[in-house]
Order: C-alpha cells, then structure tokens, then sequence
C-alpha cells in the first residue's frame, strides 16, 4: 500500500474514525493542508479497489496495473496543490490514473497506440449498450452455459483490450466504471458528444468482431 513521503508514522484508531466522516473532497483538502499520512492513506484505500478493477481491464495487466496504480497516487501526492476546491476528486483520480495507463501502454509497447482524438463526431442521444450486455448476459443457470459466459466475458475483455486508446477508455469508463457522460468526458477532455459517439463506435466494433468470430 503506498504511504504518503511526508508522514510515516501508524495511523491512530481515532484518525481513522475522523477521516471516515470526511467527504473525499475534504479528505483531499485536508491532507494538502496539514500532509498527514492518515488521510492520504484513507484516499487510497476508499479508491483502491475501484481504480486498481480500472486499470486492470485497461492494460490487462495485473503487474502493470499494480504500477500504474502506485504512480497515480504519487502524482496524487505531488499534484494535490493543484486540485481546485469545488471540484470532483472521482474524476479527477481517473483522468491521473487514464493518464498513467497510457504512458505505461506507451513504456512497454503492449498496445498499438491511437490518438485521443481518434473519434471526433458528436452524437446526441443515449448509447444504446443493450447489445454489449447480451455479450455478457446469460439467463440460463447450467454449468455448460457458466462456462460459456466465462469464455464469453474473456473474449469480451480481450476484445475491448484491442480497441484503440479513445474507445477503450470511453466504453471502460462509463460501461465498466460507472462514471456519468459528464465524468467521462472531463477525464478525457473531450465534449460530452464524443463521449457518446465513442461508445457507439466500440460497441460497433465489438459486435462485428463478434460476429466474425462467431
């Protein structure tokens, strides 16, 4: 677990307690105003699990995620000053975390790399994700169809694995992590319709190499 550099010293059952009352704005403010260790590390254990899922599927790495990871919350530490107050801190840890990841994409040449700009044309309206979830949906409880889906999910993981960087990111931000449109496209840059148009684009793509596949 990463500890921040300015403060080693063991976290008191009472710092705990306070810092679990914090919002993760004011956790962030908080540790940026007085560097204690207690609350970084309590920014790194509510995010953990969701942001260590995300870089996971993003690289496909468990070791380069695990790496990517640990940088995020250095540039946590070092970039905290900037964090404007007012302002979310779940988005903004996926924008250091997306950033982390391609720079690790880029470090180790696993991934063809595509540019961020890759899809420009905004697209009004909901993303229809329906036909994505039938990839990964199974109503029938046997175990030759458990295994099915399981081939099934890892095929999907591989498959969104190839994408370009642009579509990767939007479809595992928004179909896997759960962030709003708005989210999304603050932590990419983009305007809420690329986001969009971004995900229709790789549901597309996962569907004909589906069907090619098939």
């Amino acid at each position: 677990m990463i500890e921040s550099p300015t403060d080693e010293r063991p976290v008191a059952a009472a710092e705990r307690r306070e810092t679990g009352t914090l919002s993760d704005e004011q956790l962030l403010l908080e540790y940026r105003a007085t560097g204690k260790a207690s609350l970084f590390a309590q920014l790194v254990r509510r995010y953990e699990p969701e942001l260590h899922g995300y870089l996971r599927r993003y690289l496909g790495d468990a070791s380069a995620a695990e790496d990517a990871f640990q940088l995020t919350f250095l540039q946590v530490h070092l970039k905290c000053g900037q964090f404007q107050a007012g302002r979310k801190v779940r988005p903004w840890l996926y924008t250091i975390a997306t950033h982390q990841a391609i720079d690790a994409q880029r470090r180790n040449r696993r991934h063809r790399m595509a540019s961020l700009d890759l899809v420009r044309t905004e697209q009004e309206g909901d993303v229809d994700a329906g036909n994505l979830l039938e990839l990964l949906a199974e109503d029938r409880p046997g175990p030759t169809q458990r295994l099915e889906l399981a081939e099934r999910r890892d095929w999907v993981t591989k498959a969104i694995s190839d994408l370009p960087d642009g579509l990767r990111a939007a479809i595992t931000l928004v179909y896997f992590q759960g962030l709003r449109y708005r989210e999304a496209a603050d932590v990419l840059s983009i305007p809420v319709g690329t986001v969009k148009s971004r995900l229709n684009t790789a549901i597309s793509r996962l569907h004909e190499a589906y069907s090619q596949a098939a």
